[in-house]
């Protein structure tokens, strides 16, 4: 695989106190990872530095070789897709205005391209047709979840960044969409960042985790060798969570 995104030497400082030390990784193309860690340990924030909602105090982050400092970044951000948890959908626009709204403004004049890509991106997060004309309000929290997520990905990104985007809704419909979003991966291998609280989601959903504590990296390896070969005392502690869920 072909390395898609790197962060290089990272550090990120709120006054005196350093949040991100030191942070270098390497991401390929394709891969889904899940960032696991508690409360503060910087997850969220390495997450939000791909399209530049956070920047660093110190190194680079380069897409596709490219130092994301010097690339537009209405065109950057148009290449990421970004869900996060609960409903961010637009309350006055319905369904398919809302997925449209991206490729909208990609597409002005190819309005048949738009319906297209509406269509392709309903049917792999499984909503039926019928919900189109539906508002936000009209939806149960799982169905905002899916709309929001096709809604990330109708530009059809190179990256699909995630922040707790499971949180606000019940377990049983958290785990029908773990369900639908590996399988979504699987087929669209679209470059996924996922953060998460949760140690079995991760483990679940990554080809990857990314276990950090205190802005450092404690573990970035499969979740095979995470969950059989944990390498600090921070990872073991996550992972007899993990074996008691």
């Amino acid at each position: 695989m072909s390395e898609i995104i790197k962060y290089e030497n990272i550090g990120m400082k709120y006054g005196d106190n350093e949040v991100i030390k030191n942070f270098n990784l390497s991401i390929d193309s394709g891969d889904f990872i899940s960032i696991i860690g508690t409360s503060g340990s910087g997850k969220t924030i390495i997450l939000k530095m791909v399209n530049r909602l956070n920047h660093p105090s110190e190194g680079k982050i380069y897409i596709h070789g490219k130092d994301i400092e010097t690339m537009d970044i209405i065109q950057l951000r148009r290449t990421i897709g970004y869900a996060i948890q609960g409903s961010v959908l637009f309350p006055h626009m319905n369904v398919e205005q809302n997925i449209a709204y991206v490729p909208n403004l990609l597409n002005k004049k190819d309005k048949e391209k738009t319906k297209k890509a509406v269509q392709k991106w309903m049917k792999l997060v499984e909503l039926d047709e019928s919900l189109l004309s539906r508002y936000p309000d009209e939806l149960s929290g799982g169905q905002q979840q899916r709309v929001g997520i096709a809604r990330a990905l109708a530009a059809s990104p190179d990256i699909l960044l995630m922040d707790e985007p499971f949180g606000a809704v019940d377990e049983i419909t958290r785990t029908s969409l773990q369900e639908e979003l590996k399988k979504l991966h699987r087929k669209t291998k679209i470059t996924m960042l996922f953060v998460t609280h949760n140690i079995a989601e991760a483990l679940y959903l990554g080809t990857k985790v990314l276990v950090m504590h205190e802005g450092k990296i404690q573990q970035f390896d499969t979740p095979e060798n995470i969950l059989n070969h944990p390498k600090t005392d921070y990872v073991k502690l996550l992972i007899r969570q993990a074996k008691r869920i």
